[in-house]
């Protein structure tokens, strides 16, 4: 406070100029903000130490003035001077305290950011035990990671992440790591800015797998492109496993759906989705399917006779009608996959012969 007198003495006798915040003499105001923040503590004591201050020597020299029969005017105008000069200096103590705290908070981001990738890249727990406690950071028992959709227009995860989360959001595939993630989806929040934004939701693995969960994110985000709202890999395992090794599923597609190829899209996109609902409702009769599709029974048994004709003994081969189903699974992936796209299964006209060949389907047209 002796510093903040000495200096106003001056400065109403005019043997100093007027400092900007950047000059030296303001730099014990600044070191007194960031000491505070370094003690851990807010700025509330030390403003109302500065406002005290203020305070005494105003009415100190208050008193100075009526025995000098100084005027009231200029009274008013050394009134106005100490509390500018209070203002100021509590200025510059807030600049060094906030200057203090960024200075923190970039130091701890580099710290987590650098064990973020220690964790994607499978560090060993000896050195991710030690990059985590410099980022202040405790290791969960899972994990589960986010790919990112493109930034919204209103993007809110920046201000949307609880303080757990890792975040690489300035890469050229933004994502996220999510500790605990049953608990972190919890949070509205954060599940209000990954709506917003789109994203894809890696199944929870022990920590140790964190890379093959955001390596899943990323191949169903890839598919997608643009996820409205939040999409979860733990409801999509099987587009997983059928994504994973995209050239052996394609070599499926085109052994088993061959017999489609010189149908129209429409009736190869028809019966696909016909021979699909079948295979899944475990060579259901007919009724059943017509129900799931929610068409009329009689629509449904032409197709399967069609089917039948089309594909004959292998409906009743076990491993031919489980790489069907895989095949027609990779179908519904859609054209960017490089197989045609499958309708929603509208009814289709026309009448066609009784069926030679399976008998497992014949069964069931009943």
């Amino acid at each position: 406070m002796e510093t903040a007198l000495a200096e106003f003495a001056d400065l109403v006798e005019g043997a100093a100029p007027p400092a900007g915040p950047g000059e030296e003499r303001w730099r014990v105001y600044w070191v007194l903000g960031r000491g505070e923040f370094a003690e851990g503590r807010s700025l509330d004591a030390l403003q109302a130490a500065y406002r005290l201050g203020a305070r005494v020597a105003w009415r100190r020299y208050a008193r100075t003035a009526r025995r000098a029969g100084v005027g009231a005017d200029q009274v008013v105008l050394l009134a106005e001077a100490v509390f500018l000069h209070i203002d100021e200096i509590s200025a510059v103590s807030v600049r060094g305290y906030a200057e203090a705290q960024a200075d923190k908070a970039g130091a701890l981001g580099r710290r987590r950011h650098h064990l973020l990738g220690r964790i994607v890249s499978g560090a060993d727990p000896s050195a991710l035990e030690q990059a985590a406690v410099a980022a202040g950071w405790t290791l969960p028992d899972t994990v589960a990671c986010v790919a990112l959709g493109p930034p919204a227009e209103r993007d809110r995860t920046h201000r949307g992440l609880p303080p757990p989360v890792l975040a690489d959001l300035d890469g050229a595939e933004p994502y996220l790591l999510v500790p605990e993630p049953e608990s972190a989806f919890g949070d509205q929040t954060f599940a209000a800015a990954l709506e917003l934004r789109g994203a894809v939701v890696g199944p929870a693995v022990p920590l140790a797998m964190a890379a093959d969960s955001l390596r899943w994110a990323r191949a169903l985000l890839a598919r997608i492109e643009r996820p409205a709202g939040i999409v979860r890999c733990e409801e999509r395992l099987p587009e997983l496993l059928l994504l994973g090794d995209q050239p052996l599923v394609r070599l499926f597609t085109h052994r088993r759906l061959r017999a489609l190829d010189d149908l129209t899209p429409k009736q190869a996109d028809r019966l696909a989705t016909t021979l699909l609902v079948w295979l899944q409702s475990h060579r259901g009769s007919a009724p059943e399917v017509a129900e799931r599709l929610a068409l009329h029974p009689q629509t449904v048994r032409q197709r399967l006779r069609r089917i039948e004709e089309l594909f004959g003994a292998a409906l009743d081969d076990p491993d031919a009608r489980f790489e069907l189903e895989v095949a027609l699974r990779f179908r519904l992936l859609g054209p960017e996959q490089g197989v045609p796209g499958v309708s929603d299964g509208s009814v289709s006209g026309g009448s066609v012969s009784d069926a030679t060949g399976g008998t497992g389907l014949r069964r069931r047209l009943r």
